[in-house]
């Protein structure tokens, strides 16, 4: 009986597999590959930046976390005008920003400035980056949560990542235009509190303003095309100084934005 049974197993015919979904891994189209492709330049200038701190070219490492920023920015638009987006291209987007916004500038102000306090400069720019990874953890949890009131998504939880590497190197910005401040703005311990600031806002659940749902008045839209176009022409003429000033303009916008949330709490809860 048991001789039957081999036989039969020998000349059995091989079982084959119709699965489309082997067929379909082998082949992926562009435009699912085209957002991690930009995602992948953010992470590349953010870890541009990294070696451009070290040395010393501060110019260029700024610039290097302001294409970060520009790639970033642009990654999760691609993937939503392709509808390409992709669990790997959020987790891949994550890991960037950590590096481009959290590791990328904690080193920046480390070599710029923070160095100069023993021990506690070091320690200072380890909590700034792993604050960064909290802060981009939570976002990545709360995006799963389908119950978010409809008041919340007009706004962020705690700074962004990109608004909190600006905030950190607002001194620098500004440094940059007027050097004959760099004493005081270069100021390790100076440094270190606004890091430390920075840190709280990032793991904080203070809610700070969100554009992508903003909806603006009609009448509101040439004025606001007149402020853009100026922006632009100051960006063109002082750069450095015009992106430094806009990061404490979006600084002293947080209390309003905050008054603003707890009205809008209260209209959705009557």
């Amino acid at each position: 009986m048991y001789k039957k049974i081999r036989e039969n197993l020998k000349y059995q015919k091989p079982i084959e597999i119709k699965d489309k979904t082997i067929k379909k891994l082998k082949e992926v189209p562009f435009r699912k590959m085209a957002p991690n492709i930009v995602t992948l330049m953010a992470l590349c200038a953010g870890i541009t930046t990294i070696r451009y701190a070290i040395l010393g070219k501060w110019t260029m490492a700024m610039v290097c976390i302001f294409l970060a920023s520009i790639f970033d920015g642009l990654d999760g638009r691609v993937a939503r005008k392709l509808k390409a987006s992709s669990k790997f291209g959020a987790e891949l987007d994550s890991l960037s920003d950590f590096v481009s916004f959290g590791v990328g500038p904690a080193i920046f102000m480390y070599q710029w400035s923070v160095h100069s306090i023993p021990h506690w400069g070091w320690i200072l720019t380890l909590l700034f980056a792993a604050a960064m990874s909290l802060r981009l953890a939570r976002f990545n949890t709360m995006l799963e949560d389908q119950k978010v009131p409809e008041y919340w998504t007009h706004y962020f939880v705690g700074v962004p990542a990109p608004m909190a590497s600006a905030i950190a190197m607002m001194p620098i910005l500004i440094s940059f235009d007027y050097p004959e401040f760099e004493v005081f703005l270069r100021n390790p311990y100076f440094c270190a509190f606004l890091m430390l600031l920075v840190a709280f806002l990032m793991i904080s659940r203070i809610p700070t303003i969100s554009l992508k749902k903003t909806k603006i008045n009609s009448n509101l839209v040439l004025p606001l095309m007149v402020l853009f176009a100026l922006l632009i022409s100051c960006l063109l003429t002082n750069p450095w100084l015009t992106m430094g000033l806009f990061t404490l303009c979006y600084v002293l916008t947080i209390p309003f934005t905050v008054i603003k949330f707890f009205k809008d709490k209260k209209a959705y809860q009557k």
